[in-house]
């Protein structure tokens, strides 16, 4: 099998560091999954705020984070409300087309701000998004995530966070996460250290995101917060991959069909055409109704100009 192994492009977002291997030069999506960060690891003192980002909004796109250490509190324009903690995901769905759209804000939180008695004063998460078919018709919503099909195999434990999967064992799960195109997303940490076999869809593509310790794979290394990726073309011929690693190692497994439409990025906004997206940054940019407001006294963040050259 043909892997790829991309890097990370580091940045600070919001006060954490980031490591951001989708969109990444030249790659397209990985199936729907048009956009990856691993935010942190980050320790906080007694005197930080942790992870302070303002609101914004998105289009086109829903919002997938998924929680490895840490507690944040989300806040959007629908006026939910909800604190996500180690193991748990939630999705925002912005909706599609030029009358939908969503804002939000994500701050970290700890025992005395809001957080559980227990909450940590760090943060590590993986943020992903995932773009929605734009030939559907798909409404704002926010759903919450607590609890997710959870097994053992071979030497790893497994979470399901989205879609359905059977194992090398013959067991299926199926995850209860809301989803318009078909995809799955698998945490697999390492109790020990060992050897999994993961089974593949025959047209999916994949990537492996490694948010701890390192893992190899058809005589390959991929590293913490690099990816691996592989296509619908190898996995055609390929019904399993196999990961080797030490305990304690922890990956995001990501794959999915790719989207009939084109998947255009900027900024927080998804679309399938440039002037989707041009339009989208006026209407943030002048307080259009289609964001609507988000309870909260975070910075509002503007939106930028699409750069000379951008193409759609």
């Amino acid at each position: 099998m043909s892997i790829e192994t991309l890097e990370p492009r580091l940045a600070d977002v919001g006060g954490i560091p980031i490591a951001r291997l989708l969109p990444n030069t030249g790659k397209k999506p990985i199936g729907a999954w048009c956009f990856l960060d691993h935010a942190g690891p980050a320790e906080f003192g007694e005197d930080e705020l942790g992870m302070q980002v303002g609101r914004h909004p998105h289009t086109n796109l829903q919002t997938f984070s998924w929680m490895l250490n840490g507690e944040v509190l989300h806040k959007d324009s629908l006026g939910n409300e909800q604190v996500i903690s180690k193991n748990q995901v939630n999705v925002m769905t912005a909706g599609t087309g030029l009358t939908q759209g969503i804002s939000h804000t994500e701050q970290s939180v700890f025992p005395d701000t809001g957080g559980s008695a227990d909450a940590a004063r760090g943060l590590s998460m993986v943020q992903l998004w995932i773009a929605l078919p734009t030939d559907q018709q798909i409404e704002r919503s926010f759903h919450h995530y607590p609890e997710l099909p959870t097994w053992r195999e071979d030497s790893v434990k497994m979470i399901l966070t989205t879609g359905s999967y059977t194992s090398v064992s013959g067991e299926r799960y199926e995850a209860p996460t809301i989803q318009y195109s078909k995809m799955v997303g698998i945490d697999v940490y390492f109790v020990e250290d060992g050897e999994v076999t993961l089974n593949l869809e025959s047209g999916f593509e994949y990537g492996i995101l490694v948010t701890e310790g390192q893992i190899e794979s058809e005589g390959k290394i991929c590293k913490q917060d690099q990816l691996f990726r592989f296509h619908d073309s190898d996995v055609a011929n390929n019904e399993s991959i196999k990961l080797v690693a030490r305990k304690g190692t922890r990956v995001m497994f990501i794959g999915g069909e790719p989207l009939n439409n084109q998947v255009l990025l900027w900024w927080n906004f998804v679309a399938d055409n440039k002037a989707e997206i041009e339009q989208s940054i006026i209407d943030w940019n002048n307080g259009h109704e289609r964001f609507g407001n988000v309870d909260s006294d975070m910075n509002r963040l503007p939106a930028p100009e699409l750069p000379e050259g951008f193409k759609g």
